[in-house]
């Protein structure tokens, strides 16, 4: 078990590194699930939510190049 807080802004910057297909898998499939019940808890505010190749050009110095699809 884990627990933790994050306000929403750190839970969307959270997202972002950790959803990435750079981050480690363990962590990515937790990030991608937590990105799944965000979405479906606040879709509004989540919307655009995920690895920053979501939206747009990728912000990591080494870019995995297998950007993630956008997920409607």
């Amino acid at each position: 078990q884990i627990t933790m807080t994050m306000n929403a802004r750190e839970l969307r910057h959270f997202l972002s590194l950790r959803c990435c297909n750079r981050a480690q898998w363990e962590i990515r499939e937790l990030a991608d699930e937590m990105l799944r019940l965000c979405k479906e808890a606040a879709p509004m505010l989540f919307a655009d939510a995920g690895p920053g190749c979501v939206r747009g050009k990728c912000p990591e110095k080494r870019p995995c190049k297998a950007p993630r699809a956008r997920e409607e």
